[in-house]
């Protein structure tokens, strides 16, 4: 069975199943393995972590934790509470929102351009050339009219990205996250483009961390995990020797792993302590972060990443900014494979603007038969609809390589 206990309970011989937390906050990249070192154990206390899943049926249990089950109808039960209130409240966009379909070719385009312009900034930097935020900003105004178009195209192409592309990519996804939470709180155009500047900028620090260190894959030694731990600092080093660079973004760099319980890094700030746009990017780059692939560890599916962070959220995310940013990139985000209740496996292809819980899905294979069927795109939302979503589910317990190219094919729509 597996079981979620607080640290207290954590003993050896316990098997642990999975750390509550983002995987840039602990020094176990391989998080599923028999507790028997003592310094292992230490090592988890003193990393901030306040949850793990142990499994019980492979290590020894304790009276203390709750159940999967348990858990997982809180967890529902929460974002059930948030699809309820379905307000968005985004400024009137200057341009007219469209589907993803129509989308995805410029978001690549934007992801590519993107992709190469983070790349020369931050390599710059690391070669000691003062960075010039102004540069960035006709960068920003083309992700945010990607966002604006249509919010789920930019977010989900950007997520794809190998480990030579991580830390350029990531920096492009966070600042799209940032600008689609920006809009849904209802920030000002002029915030909301310094939110998406503060996410651009936000893992810069990382140009100061050696790649082999970035993309260890087995456990980090204590000075690696320090090393990975100065990277808000060392950003904002650099951003401080650099030009035009706002307070927000400065801010953002540094405190962006700071938790609202006060157990983050660097400077172990809590609640009020962190500031708004800090609060906003801890859950974007957590997000983004989670539902990346590493060379230590695959990314989790989009409304999985949802789950886990709900899970984490009472300590780690300001509650009201997490419930933003689920309206923000709706309860079952685009790529998200999921299960209907005619038998079929579908993923997510683009929100509606009914209900966070009716999107529309691609679906593409028959449980009941055990086939592919021709892709079809069905609008649960559509008053002809006649099925809806039963359930997430997880693509590597059904071996699709190929879900990706699925959503991603405008073709196929």
């Amino acid at each position: 069975m597996l079981k979620r206990i607080h640290i207290d309970n954590l003993r050896a011989g316990m098997f642990i199943k999975e750390l509550c937390g983002s995987w840039m906050e602990h020094p176990f990249w391989r998080t599923a393995f028999l507790l028997e070192d003592p310094a292992d154990l230490a090592r988890i206390r003193d990393s901030g972590i306040k949850e793990v899943w142990i499994d019980t049926a492979k290590g020894m249990d304790v009276s203390q934790g709750q159940a999967k089950e348990e858990s997982d109808s809180e967890v529902e039960a929460e974002l059930a509470h948030v699809a309820e209130d379905v307000t968005v409240r985004t400024r009137e966009a200057k341009v007219a929102r469209i589907s993803l379909a129509q989308e995805i070719d410029k978001a690549r385009k934007v992801c590519d351009n993107s992709k190469k312009a983070v790349a020369s900034m931050f390599q710059e930097a690391r070669m000691g050339k003062a960075l010039d935020a102004e540069d960035a900003l006709p960068l920003v105004e083309e992700i945010s009219s990607s966002m604006s178009r249509n919010p789920g195209a930019l977010i989900s192409l950007a997520r794809l990205k190998n480990k030579d592309e991580y830390t350029y990519m990531h920096s492009v996804a966070v600042c799209a996250l940032m600008v689609a939470l920006a809009r849904q709180m209802g920030l000002s155009e002029a915030e909301t483009r310094e939110a998406g500047l503060a996410g651009l900028l936000h893992d810069v620090g990382k140009m100061m961390i050696p790649d082999e260190v970035l993309n260890k894959p087995g456990k980090l030694t204590d000075e690696e995990f320090s090393l990975i731990k100065s990277h808000p600092e060392e950003g904002h080093k650099l951003l401080l020797e650099g030009k035009n660079v706002s307070a927000a973004a400065l801010d953002v760099c540094i405190h962006h792993h700071e938790k609202v319980d006060g157990s983050g890094y660097p400077h172990r700030l809590a609640g009020d302590k962190i500031s708004l746009f800090a609060k906003m990017g801890a859950v974007c780059d957590v997000y983004d972060a989670i539902t990346s692939n590493r060379p230590y560890k695959n990314g989790w599916d989009p409304a999985e990443s949802l789950r886990k962070m709900a899970e984490w959220a009472k300590g780690h995310f300001d509650e009201k900014i997490f419930h933003a940013f689920v309206k923000s990139v709706g309860i079952y985000p685009v790529g998200s494979l999921v299960r209907l209740e005619s038998g079929r496996l579908g993923v997510v292809v683009d929100q509606t603007e009914k209900s966070l819980l009716v999107p529309k899905v691609k679906v593409f294979y028959s449980v009941r038969s055990n086939l592919r069927i021709p892709p079809e795109v069905v609008d649960l939302s559509s008053p002809a609809a006649r099925d809806k979503i039963v359930a997430n589910e997880d693509s590597a317990k059904w071996n699709f390589t190929d879900l990706n190219e699925i959503w991603g094919s405008a073709e196929l729509f």
